[in-house]
This record gives C-alpha cells, sequence and structure tokens, in this order.
C-alpha cells in the first residue's frame, strides 16, 4: 500500500501537480478505494455461511434417511450403522447427529430412549474429554458439546427421560466437566419430579381415533364433578339428522338439575369450539350454557348450630332462617354449564343432533329456546377428523 501511494504521487510530481492524470493511470484515492472494496467480504459470503449447516442437514438426510422404504425404528438404526462403520474417525459426526435428530419425528422413534443412545453412541469416545482444567473452563470441542446438548433438549421435549446408561456414555465422551453431562443431572434431577405431576395422566401412547382422543378430553374437562356421565351418540341413528357422525355429550346429575328448574322460553346457548390440548394433539368442544343464576343469600345459620332450637326433644330448629343450598361448581358469573360435547365434524348440523339426543334425557330441553352461536373465541373452528392428524 505504501509502495502504491508513493508511486502515485510521483506521477502527480511529475506532470507538475497541475491535476490532469494521465487516461492509462490511476490516480492515489481510486487506488485506496481500490483496496478498501478488495478488503470487504461480500454480502453473498456470510449468506452462504448461514446456510452452509442447512445444506448439510439436508444432504445428510438425503443420503441417509431417504433411500429406505419403510420408515420405522429398525431403517433408523440401520441408518446409524451404515454412518459408524463407514468411517472409523467419524468425521461429519455433528452434521449427521443433527440430521438424524430432524428426521427422527418421520421414522417414529421421537419418544424411544433407546435410538436416542443410538445416536448418542455415534460420538467418538474419550476424544473430547478436557485433559486438564483449563481445557474444561474454555468449553473444550464447543460444536461437539452443543450437539449432544441438543439430544438432550429434544429427549426432554418429547418428555423421554435418560437412564444411567446414558450417563455413563456421556461421561466416557465428554466427561464429568462438560455441558452435555450438566444437562444430563438436570435432567435426572427434575424430569422424575414432573413426570407425575400433572392431575391428568395421558398414556404414553394416544389412540388414533378421534372418538377416543374426544373421551380423554372430556374426562380431563369435566374432573371437576366425578359424578359426570359420559355418552356417545352415533347421529346415524336419528332419521332427521343430516350429518352422519359421531357425537361424545358429558352431564352430571347436578347439571340435569340445575337444567330441569328452568323455565319455559329460557334461552340456552350452544357455544364453542374451544380448544383443549392432549399432549401435542388437539380437540375442540362445545358447551350448553344456561343463564346465570342470582348469587344465594348469605348463610347465617348453619346444621351445626345448636343455639336456636325450637324442639329439644328432637332438634327441630327455628323457621327463622331459611338455609339454601350451596352453588355447584357448574355454575358461573356469566353463565351456567349445563351440558359439553364434542362431535366429529364440528358442524352445526352435528350440535343440533347433540341437542336431540339430549332432549331424550332432558324433556325440559324442547320448552326452551335454544340459540346456536358458532363463534370461537380462538378463532376458526377446526373439526377432529377421523385420524386426528392435526398437531401441536
Amino acid at each position: 500500500m505504501l509502495k502504491l501511494v508513493n508511486h502515485g504521487m510521483r506521477c502527480v510530481a511529475r506532470h507538475g501537480g497541475s491535476g490532469a492524470v494521465h487516461p492509462n493511470r490511476i490516480s492515489v484515492t481510486q487506488l485506496i478505494r481500490q483496496q478498501n472494496l478488495a478488503s470487504k467480504p461480500d454480502e453473498t459470503d456470510f449468506n452462504e455461511d448461514k446456510t452452509e449447516d442447512q445444506k448439510n442437514y439436508e444432504l445428510i438426510t438425503q443420503k441417509y434417511f431417504t433411500t429406505t422404504e419403510q420408515r420405522n425404528k429398525k431403517s433408523f438404526e440401520g441408518a446409524i450403522d451404515i454412518f459408524t462403520h463407514k468411517d472409523n474417525r467419524r468425521r461429519g459426526t455433528v452434521e449427521f447427529i443433527y440430521g438424524a435428530l430432524r428426521n427422527m419425528e418421520h421414522f417414529g422413534v421421537h419418544k424411544d430412549l433407546a435410538s436416542y443412545k443410538k445416536l448418542m453412541n455415534v460420538f467418538p469416545k474419550g476424544k473430547y474429554i478436557p485433559e486438564n482444567r483449563l481445557q474444561a473452563d474454555f468449553f473444550h470441542y464447543p460444536k461437539q458439546q452443543n450437539c449432544a446438548v441438543k439430544v438432550l433438549v429434544t429427549m426432554e421435549k418429547n418428555k423421554v427421560i435418560p437412564d444411567e446408561e446414558m450417563g455413563d456414555m456421556i461421561l466416557n465422551i465428554f466427561g464429568k466437566y462438560g455441558n452435555p453431562f450438566k444437562k444430563y443431572c438436570r435432567m435426572m434431577y427434575w424430569l422424575p419430579k414432573f413426570k407425575n405431576i400433572s392431575p391428568w395422566l395421558l398414556p404414553e401412547t394416544l389412540p388414533h381415533e378421534a372418538v377416543e382422543l374426544a373421551k380423554f378430553a372430556l374426562l380431563q374437562i369435566t374432573s371437576v364433578d366425578p359424578l359426570t356421565k359420559l355418552s356417545t351418540y352415533n347421529a346415524e341413528d336419528l332419521e332427521q339428522a343430516t350429518d352422519k357422525t359421531w357425537i361424545v355429550s358429558a352431564q352430571s346429575p347436578d347439571q340435569k338439575e340445575l337444567l330441569a328448574e328452568l323455565e319455559d322460553k329460557t334461552p340456552v346457548y350452544v357455544e364453542g369450539a374451544f380448544r383443549v390440548w392432549l399432549d401435542n394433539q388437539q380437540v375442540n368442544y362445545f358447551i350448553l350454557r344456561g343463564p346465570p343464576r342470582p348469587a344465594p343469600p348469605p348463610i347465617t345459620q348453619t346444621e351445626d348450630d345448636i343455639k336456636d332450637i325450637r324442639l329439644w326433644m328432637d332438634g327441630v330448629k327455628s323457621k327463622k332462617d331459611k338455609l339454601d343450598r350451596h352453588p355447584t361448581v357448574h355454575e358461573q358469573e356469566d353463565g351456567t354449564i349445563l351440558a359439553i360435547a364434542a362431535t366429529g365434524t364440528s358442524s352445526r348440523e352435528s350440535l343440533l343432533s347433540w341437542i336431540r339426543f339430549l332432549e331424550r334425557e332432558n324433556p325440559v330441553l324442547s320448552n326452551l329456546a335454544v340459540l346456536f352461536t358458532l363463534q370461537s373465541p380462538l378463532g376458526p373452528v377446526i373439526p377432529v377428523k377421523e385420524s386426528s392428524e392435526l398437531q401441536r
């Protein structure tokens, strides 16, 4: 750079400093500008660096995980064996593991502990263990450690709890000072505590039938009243039904009593759809809501009060204060929940069939004004499909 500048200055001095530059020669400012432009990296280089990992993952997926016709656990572990036996030095281990993590759900092994062990076993043993405290403090082999932590995070997301064998594998690969082993220790402490903390435990494998999913959802919602009874109907049993689908209804004896106490021509509303999640699958449900009941007056006397007894021989109390019943859990401030249901299509016709089935057990419904307000606060109504493919 210094030689170029001096050469340009000599060119200017040779021409007498008049400012005229030979057409075949370059001025000093142009030389400096070209050097600055040459030293700046191109923006396309950054874009290529950003997408380089994604290209590697796509190549791994195309090379190892798209050639198999059957996508199951056996073919997934077979792809891992092909990679491990192909190169003893295990080059491209990180890229292969990231590509395998992206395809685990397609092979149906995202909740299988043995598949995660097989994937963790791809790392070479002893190579990434820090030899002294300095290496441990400065994050020895960061790319490989982040990859192993990603495997453990995927396990935590899919509710897969590691075992002692997984911990021994991590110790033999990264040692006890690595981030993967710290993550493993935290998972072993917290995940068993959170496994059964939910009051609505679900089976490890949810059923694929939409009717069974709807039953699980309504049981979870109506658990506030243990006397709630589930009923399954088929709209084909009704002659006037136009939507031939299944209907799952839930109603308790308290709700039947509340419905029987309503006066004629009282409006009741079918509202929904509301959404409830079962693991990674959702079910839409509807409610039959009645008008809110007035709040009961404050109770000034209880059954255990013996201060005011009219007849001492049999314990009959005075008629001054009348005991009022305690409101049920179905009586809310904005209305009274009279029934709840889920249908296969979540359509107006299927809900009309549900009301007709309810009339068989609640004859008072024929004297009430049933209004349909199918405007969900959660967005458009999505019916529960037969295979329930809608996931989180």
